[in-house]
């Protein structure tokens, strides 16, 4: 927006500065016009009167002899005016070239002076003064069709200029009259184009303001550019990370009331689940039953077992353990982690015909270094994510577990992957969520416990389904030796 703004600020100096340069240029030229306009009329008007006197000098030069012609006096006085008249032609400004030319006719003016002086001065006979009368005639009328050839020019001159400055004026009224017309509408143009370029962002902003402060979280302002598309992508940004925090939040106070209501419950069943095992045992060590009973208290037994480890998982979720962050080598635990699997996969094997086979690879980066870690909690939740896949695989695969670092972020990362059928994208948003599961006897608690323990020693856990087959979960550990926890 302000890169418009100097653009057309720009523009409009540069327009007004070069009409007013036009305007300049064409009233100086139109002034000069006018000046040698006026120039031109003041030599048309010597030149007109130079050519009367001329005319006057030869009528009485014609008349001279007769009984027409007039007395010494006004011949004298005719050819004074000639002369002033002359004089008078040669003082005005001229160029050289037409300077020039008036020189050889104010000559040829005293000449034609002298020679009327001559013949009606000097006594000579008839024949020599009829002689002298023709040769001043001749010259006279030289001197008249000369002056009279300057004065036609000198005309069509002026007449030219006058239609060229008349011209000039038409067109620069026609310029003044058109700024007049078009610089208001100019102006209002450009204050409608900043009041709307203004305007509709900031009521962009504003609805949006409004729509966050009604609780919609999910709008987006769209389509703003310049500097109003930057606050446009802040208050995106802002609004994303608001309902990230809102979510967190409520995703907290949620696990905080059902680890409450976990751990109540564990309690409350614990107690008499504890009595009924007892109970049994004593009925078993005590009390000679046939196989049958026997038989259907053993299942009794192992039932209660599953609801104690439903209840020490509760109490898990409730309640983790705290983090114990020590130096630790993060391939040696994921070594340690992934020698326990194997056992319980070649556990798993036998009978072989019970499950499919699942084959167990290591891809750890070198150079890892020490890193702080709780090994227990992280031994946990990778043994829990290894079982899960297992069971992601009832048809046999691949499990594959990898360590590397991502430079870009600081973060350690631990991948664990299957080639089962991978995760539906439906349940994508929930598999995070304590009691969510789909497994038949499962209680939906693994991958909740993996993530709160994660969290908590200040990592992150996340998962992708894989372009093949199966799905990836990608442990995040952040590499900071020096501050101990890292709490995300």
């Amino acid at each position: 927006m302000k890169k418009k703004l100097i653009v057309v600020l720009i523009a409009l100096s540069a327009a007004s500065v070069l009409l007013s340069g036009f305007a300049i240029v064409s009233v100086q030229r139109s002034v000069e016009n006018l000046y040698y306009l006026i120039q031109l009329h003041q030599a048309a008007g010597l030149r007109e009167i130079l050519l009367a006197r001329l005319e006057g000098v030869q009528e009485d030069l014609t008349l001279k002899g007769t009984r027409f012609a007039r007395n010494l006096d006004a011949l004298v006085s005719h050819a004074s005016e000639m002369s002033v008249a002359l004089d008078t032609c040669l003082t005005c400004h001229h160029s050289e070239q037409v300077q020039v030319r008036l020189q050889t006719l104010h000559d040829k003016g005293e000449t034609f002076k002298l020679a009327l002086s001559r013949i009606n001065t000097v006594k000579i006979n008839a024949t020599m003064l009829r002689e002298d009368k023709d040769k001043v005639f001749h010259l006279g009328e030289e001197l008249i069709e000369e002056v009279d050839g300057m004065v036609i020019t000198t005309n069509r001159k002026m007449m030219k200029l006058t239609r060229e400055t008349f011209d000039r004026v038409n067109r620069f009224r026609v310029v003044l009259f058109l700024l007049v017309i078009l610089a208001p509408m100019m102006v209002i143009g450009v204050a409608v184009w900043i009041f709307v370029s203004f305007t509709k962002p900031v009521s962009s902003l504003l609805k949006a303001t409004s729509r966050l402060k009604e609780g919609d979280l999910d709008y987006r302002i769209e389509g703003l550019k310049d500097e109003f598309g930057e606050l446009a992508g802040s208050f995106n940004e802002m609004s994303g990370s608001l309902k990230e925090l809102i979510a967190s939040r409520a995703h907290t106070e949620q696990m905080a009331l059902m680890g409450e209501m976990a751990s109540r419950l564990a309690h409350e069943v614990k107690n008499p689940i504890t009595g009924i095992k007892l109970s049994i045992q004593v009925v078993l060590d005590e009390i000679d039953l046939d196989e049958e009973h026997s038989d259907l208290l053993m299942k009794t037994l192992e039932q209660i077992k599953v609801i104690e480890l439903l209840m020490q998982n509760l109490l898990n979720f409730a309640r983790p353990p705290s983090s114990h962050m020590e130096m630790e080598d993060l391939n040696h635990v994921i070594d340690n982690t992934a020698s326990a699997m194997e056992i319980i996969l070649q556990r798993r094997s036998h009978p072989p015909e019970k499950a499919g086979k699942v084959v167990l690879a290591r891809d750890l980066a070198d150079g890892i270094p020490m890193i702080m870690a709780d090994a227990v909690h992280l031994q946990q939740v990778l043994l829990n994510l290894m079982l899960n896949a297992v069971d992601a695989m009832p048809k046999g695969g691949t499990l594959t577990v990898r360590s590397f670092k991502t430079p870009e972020d600081g973060f350690w990362r631990v991948e664990v992957s299957d080639t089962g059928e991978g995760i539906l994208p439906e349940h994508a948003d929930r598999i995070f969520n304590p009691f969510f599961t789909t497994k038949p006897k499962g209680s939906g608690l693994g991958l909740a416990i993996c993530k709160r323990l994660v969290e908590q020693d200040g990592g992150r856990i996340s998962f992708r389904n894989n372009e093949g087959d199966g799905t990836t979960f990608c442990l995040h550990i952040f590499n900071d030796p020096g501050n101990g926890v890292r709490r995300s």
